[in-house]
């Protein structure tokens, strides 16, 4: 069987996200619909067009080509319901104002292209780092890269929200060299609210992760008035402590992604927040250090 899964960005000469230089590669679908994502395109499984309305040009090329009527000259230029995802309006565009999010990629297309990068993996005791959206969502086809990415001696990260079904999960997390494991609202209610479904599997896996010994480190974004609460903290400091675990990575949030929610027409709200105020980052870091678990400051 041959397992693909659609892949919306390879970032090369990342220097986050895991030791060395590395290779971010992102997967759509996320189970959760965080108020926050960075990554709002990531959220539907699907690969669809994005729109850049800057870029546009209007020459009707992308009209002429779609066969399903669904490009629109007023408004977003693709309405996503009627398209048949043919592309051909991505092909027909000179302009690169309509560009594919998504590209269906088999496990050995995608190592073709993070391997370009294997000298500098070797040199710096990098790796590949795989992120979203949510990674596990395609776990056959993740389970195949990662036992390639072991064969090439290549390093290997995951980026997860914890949502994963264990069952389906485990071998592939078994592989794994490092799992960055994100820790966001940790009141159920108010996962909820703001993020969905699946809060108990969450802490379920979490929990398993730890027992069994695997290559786990945990994180937070840390984002005004969702998770840099007094109780969100204690929370997490709760957690963090009944596992054993002595520090954390906290991630600060930044608002880039509120200008890709335009791009695809998404439903993601814009929360306003501007870059997050560096007293209040000292608190948030304070809190945690006065409670004996070292914060380890990530770039987001």
């Amino acid at each position: 069987m041959e397992f693909t899964a659609p892949i919306f960005d390879i970032q090369r000469f990342s220097t986050h996200d895991g030791p060395g230089i590395r290779s971010l590669v992102f997967l759509k679908g996320c189970a959760l619909h965080c108020p926050w994502c960075q990554n709002p395109e990531s959220q539907d499984v699907r690969p669809l067009v994005g729109f850049y309305r800057d870029r546009c040009q209007e020459s009707g090329a992308c009209v002429e080509v779609c066969e399903d009527d669904a490009v629109r000259l007023d408004g977003f230029r693709i309405d996503h319901q009627r398209c048949s995802r043919c592309w051909l309006c991505v092909d027909a565009c000179a302009h690169d104002a309509l560009r594919l999010v998504g590209e269906t990629l088999t496990p050995e297309e995608l190592m073709a292209r993070v391997m370009k990068d294997l000298p500098y993996y070797e040199t710096s005791g990098g790796g590949v780092t795989f992120t979203g959206g949510e990674p596990t969502v395609h776990i056959e086809f993740l389970e195949r890269v990662l036992l390639l990415c072991a064969e090439a001696k290549v390093h290997t990260n995951i980026e997860t929200s914890g949502t994963f079904q264990w069952s389906r999960s485990r071998a592939a997390l078994e592989l794994l060299d490092l799992i960055y494991f994100d820790l966001k609202i940790l009141d159920p209610d108010g996962h909820r609210r703001h993020l969905g479904a699946g809060f108990e599997n969450i802490i379920e896996n979490a929990n398993k992760l730890v027992s069994l010994g695997l290559p786990v480190e945990f994180r937070m974004p840390v984002v005004s008035g969702y998770t840099d609460t007094d109780d969100n903290i204690g929370a997490v400091v709760g957690l963090l402590r009944r596992l054993d675990q002595r520090f954390i990575h906290l991630l600060e949030y930044h608002n880039m992604g509120e200008a890709k929610i335009d791009v695809i027409a998404g439903n993601q709200p814009k929360l306003g927040l501007g870059r997050y105020p560096s007293d209040r980052w000292g608190s948030v870091c304070g809190a945690f250090e006065d409670a004996g678990i070292e914060v380890l400051h990530d770039a987001r």
